[in-house]
């Protein structure tokens, strides 16, 4: 390859990379101001370090949308916390909060995003046996949500 098309190139991957930077940026503005709206009408804060994003299609039309699932902590001053499942469909090259369900917590069960996979999100979770304490579920397990309209289903894993 002669320089000239080398330095071309470069160009287009650094800009190319910009954009998806840009596009990383716009989607986190996004989430964070839906899980914001959320604290807010739940009187709680959101544990940050908890959140986690993938990508992938949801509703079949090809392009990647967003799954997150971010957990509240601290709802009306209690010290109860709730996971939560929220998913963004992408319009027009942006973000749109779609649907959202309550998936998780203390004394229901620990769950944790795995993937997107035809279309589906799939989670492993640990539920409560009667005696355990609640700190620490201990029945593994794994489900997948679906989204149907603007609701989450919640089916068995295959």
């Amino acid at each position: 390859m002669k320089a000239p098309a080398r330095t071309i190139l470069l160009i287009c991957l650094v800009c190319a990379a910009a954009l998806a930077a840009a596009g990383q940026r716009d989607d986190d503005a996004v989430i964070s101001k839906f899980i914001a709206s959320q604290e807010s009408y739940e009187n709680g804060h959101e544990a940050k370090d908890y959140r986690t994003v993938l990508r992938g299609d949801l509703n079949h039309d090809g392009v990647p949308d967003a799954a997150v699932l971010y957990t509240l902590e601290g709802a009306n001053g209690t010290n109860n916390y709730v996971r939560h499942l929220a998913v963004f469909l992408r319009t027009n090259g942006t973000l749109v909060p779609t649907a959202h369900a309550v998936v998780g917590g203390k004394n229901y069960r620990a769950i944790v995003m795995k993937a997107i996979q035809d279309n589906a999100i799939l989670c492993d979770t640990t539920d409560y046996a009667s005696n355990d304490p609640t700190c620490c579920p201990t029945i593994k397990g794994s489900t997948r949500y679906l989204l149907d309209g603007d609701k989450l289903k919640e089916l068995p894993a295959k």
